[in-house]
């Protein structure tokens, strides 16, 4: 049985201004990996109600679980929540379950749960919350999306809460070897190899260290001993050169 498989919205006008580096996409890729989900596409919007809506309806769409970062914050430009409803059909309100868990939150904090921070508490019907042990304001699941906060610390946060519920496949294993030629050289028998071992997916990325060309290869695959089938072959590629 084929792995599941993922995609990622990452959505803010300030990853695509240079303002904020975004590190999320790259913690997912590694846990999904390790959870045997394959991430196959990632896209960054606007804070964009129609866009988000379209890129929400097209993504969840087209893979198993779709993973969303950004705009679920208290101020008038986090509007995920109400465009993930719009692209779902769902409707959209201030859930109990929520604005308990903020209103303990606040109690807590000493501070004021005042109509900005209660946008937070806004959930599409029929969704799951999920859990934020950070800062409180939950994220939620609806169906196949998993809507969760931007701040990074927070995702990788809501990531861990949310993955053991997911079913995974076979643990998505990668090697790599060194070779001291340029891509140009080695791209046909790479190819060759790659024809060979059909059930493998086959990478090459060129470097240049201490003024020299040469490439990494890298080979992903879930079983372990067509990988090392695969290894070896790249090895003779390698003593080659």
């Amino acid at each position: 049985m084929p792995n599941p498989t993922a995609a990622m919205l990452v959505i803010g006008d300030e990853i695509l201004s240079g303002r904020t580096r975004d590190s999320n996409l790259h913690h997912l890729a590694k846990e999904l990996t390790g959870h045997g989900i394959r991430l196959q596409e990632a896209r960054v919007v606007s804070d964009d109600h129609d866009a988000i809506v379209a890129a929400v309806r097209a993504l969840s769409a087209s893979v198993d679980h779709l993973f969303t970062s950004g705009g679920i914050g208290p101020t008038h430009d986090d509007i995920t929540a109400d465009a993930v409803a719009a692209a779902m059909g769902a409707a959209i309100g201030i859930r109990d379950d929520a604005r308990a868990i903020l209103e303990a939150h606040y109690q807590r904090t000493g501070l004021e749960l005042n109509e900005a921070r209660l946008r937070m508490a806004r959930i599409p019907d029929g969704a799951t919350l999920i859990d934020n042990p950070i800062s409180a304001a939950p994220g939620f699941s609806l169906r196949n999306v998993h809507v969760m906060a931007g701040v990074p610390a927070i995702f990788e946060a809501m990531v861990a809460g949310v993955l053991p519920m997911l079913a995974g496949g076979d643990p998505l294993l990668s090697q790599m070897i060194d070779v001291h030629r340029g891509e140009g050289e080695i791209a046909a028998p790479l190819k060759d190899l790659a024809a060979r071992f059909p059930d493998l997916s086959f990478g090459s990325y060129p470097y240049v260290r201490n003024g020299a060309y040469g490439t990494q290869l890298v080979v992903r695959g879930t079983d372990a001993a067509r990988m090392d089938a695969a290894i070896v072959e790249l090895s003779k590629l390698a003593a080659s050169a």
